[in-house]
């Protein structure tokens, strides 16, 4: 090496170090998910025109005691949606949701009633959407109304005010905890239901779902039922303790909610002032919903 050579190299030596630092820097950088090993992070990450669509079904059945008679009642529903984000705004996703198709079905002993929601397919409305799942605000959905015929009209809004997991607001390990709790609020025009739950989510261990790496999450939780309103013009106050369990999946990696599976269970009375009367009864509930696309 002649001198000018060694003149170059002594010059440019700091410059090379430098990006030689700066290259193994990035190598070790920890990725913005984290690692199983010292602690996942799990947020939603939605990219502005990303489109994710969602199917979901549940199914319900209720067991009356109406003076002595056991009245028997079986709910099901279905509803596909589309999640379509437009970016950012003060750190929450700011979402549009579509409703590409909704089922409902009440069969009784009594009665069968099969309402017509066409009125709702098709529909959309807005969700303000925090990273860590929380539904900050529901935009438009509670003008999106379908009839129940002799039970008056409803809304879908409380479809949607826990329709996502909420997530861990640290890096989490298999067997760490956190709380969970959540109010969902149904209006109609006979009356109004409050929904509250308490409950603890658990990171169990991480499962591929189709060829999706997945942080795998138990949870469960309690809570209580308040209705009040009217049926017929007869006074209705409902009251109930629902115990619940969940399995979910989130591929933690794109932030990407992937699948939940529920059970639960709802002991409560219906109380008729009017006519001193008490109706018992039990709920036994499954549900699921899963991404499609």
């Amino acid at each position: 090496m002649n001198k000018q050579n060694v003149q170059k190299w002594i010059l440019l030596a700091p410059f090379f170090l430098a990006i030689c630092m700066l290259a193994g820097c990035a190598a070790k950088t920890a990725p913005v998910y984290g690692d199983p090993q010292t602690g996942v992070i799990l947020q939603y990450r939605m990219p502005e025109g990303q489109v994710l669509k969602y199917d979901s079904w549940g199914e319900t059945h209720q067991v009356s005691d109406v003076m002595g008679q056991t009245i028997e009642t079986d709910i099901s529903s279905t509803s596909v949606f589309t999640v379509k984000s437009n970016g950012q705004e003060e750190n929450n996703h700011q979402l549009t949701i579509t409703i590409d198709g909704m089922s409902l079905k009440i069969q009784s002993t009594q009665a069968e009633l099969e309402p017509d929601m066409s009125t709702v397919i098709g529909k959309s409305f807005d969700m303000v959407f925090s990273s860590l799942g929380k539904e900050v605000e529901l935009i438009g959905a509670d003008s999106i109304e379908y009839d129940l015929g002799p039970e008056g009209t409803r809304n879908i809004s409380s479809g949607f005010q826990d329709v996502f997991p909420n997530l861990a607001d640290r890096p989490v390990k298999v067997g760490d905890s956190w709380p969970d709790e959540s109010t969902i609020t149904e209006e109609s025009d006979r009356g109004e239901t409050i929904i509250h739950f308490t409950g603890t989510n658990t990171l169990v261990g991480f499962e591929t779902i189709e060829g999706v790496e997945c942080a795998k999450i138990t949870a469960e939780g309690t809570g209580t039922i308040e209705s009040k309103g009217e049926q017929q013009g007869v006074e209705l106050v409902t009251t109930g303790e629902i115990k619940g369990t969940a399995t979910w999946y989130f591929a933690y990696k794109e932030g990407i909610f992937i699948k939940q599976i529920n059970e639960g269970t709802v002991e409560g009375t219906v109380d008729v002032p009017s006519q001193g009367v008490q109706i018992p009864f039990t709920r036994e509930a499954s549900a699921e919903i899963k991404l499609v696309k």
